[in-house]
């Protein structure tokens, strides 16, 4: 059993995230997985779980000390920068144990067509004209695409957006990903020419790469920001070693 009680604050939002509670709770830990709230239903999460922000690093460090957390775990989106920064900031100030669990990124493939770009807006710029795109990104990513008026986009989504889309020619698609047979069949039944996408990693969106491979379709990717390596770990096993080694 674990030597303390205080509980392990999880940054989550990522299925690896939902995989570390899991396993903590079934080792005894206390846990509390904390969400932004993006998604209407995140599924079931083991522990106790809180929704919302904190109000900044000053914020995150304030809960800390207050519900006595003995060890953080940033398992946010890879491309969660700004709570990645809050959640150092805020370790560094409490004195707490951090750590940085992030999935590897995806690589290039013999066959992949990728161009690669390091922000939404070369994502734009790099979009030829008269494409027809499968925009895979998160709704708060959509608004810089409405500068082209000459594409044709699919924007798919899990949730329907609170607001309307500023795009001059879409479709909302709100569906998850498939595997790649399926994700193969909606490209070409779409008549997609082109992705965009993030370079989030993992396997659960990884099928829509893979066949548009198989089908010989560029794909825009948005390399990840530079972010610092220092407490990060690749996969929740490593993450589990860490705690326990840590705690107890």
């Amino acid at each position: 059993m674990p030597a303390s009680d205080r509980p392990v604050l999880i940054l989550g939002g990522t299925a690896e995230a939902v995989k570390l509670a899991a396993a903590l709770v079934a080792l005894g830990y206390r846990t509390i997985s904390s969400l932004a709230g993006r998604t209407s239903n995140p599924g079931r999460i083991d522990g106790d779980v809180r929704t919302g922000g904190f109000g900044g690093a000053d914020g995150l460090a304030a809960y800390i000390r207050r519900e006595g957390i003995a060890l953080l775990v940033d398992a946010t989106h890879p491309f969660a920068t700004q709570i990645s920064d809050n959640a150092r900031a805020a370790a560094d100030a409490t004195g707490v144990p951090f750590v940085r669990l992030e999935r590897p990124d995806w690589q290039r493939k013999p066959g992949d067509a990728w161009t690669s770009v390091t922000s939404l807006e070369e994502a734009v710029c790099a979009i030829p004209a008269k494409a027809r795109i499968l925009l895979a990104l998160g709704r708060q990513h959509i608004a810089p695409f409405s500068r082209r008026s000459d594409v044709y986009f699919v924007v798919r989504m899990i949730d329907p957006p609170e607001t309307p889309l500023d795009l001059h020619d879409f479709e909302l698609e709100l569906s998850k990903p498939g595997k790649k047979d399926e994700e193969a069949a909606f490209l070409t039944r779409k008549r997609l020419t082109h992705i965009v996408c993030r370079n989030s990693g993992g396997a659960a969106s990884y099928a829509k790469i893979a066949a548009a491979r198989e089908l010989g379709l560029p794909v825009i990717m948005i390399e990840r920001p530079h972010r610092p390596t220092g407490h990060t770990l690749p996969d929740t096993s490593g993450v589990l070693r860490f705690i326990e080694e840590t705690l107890g």
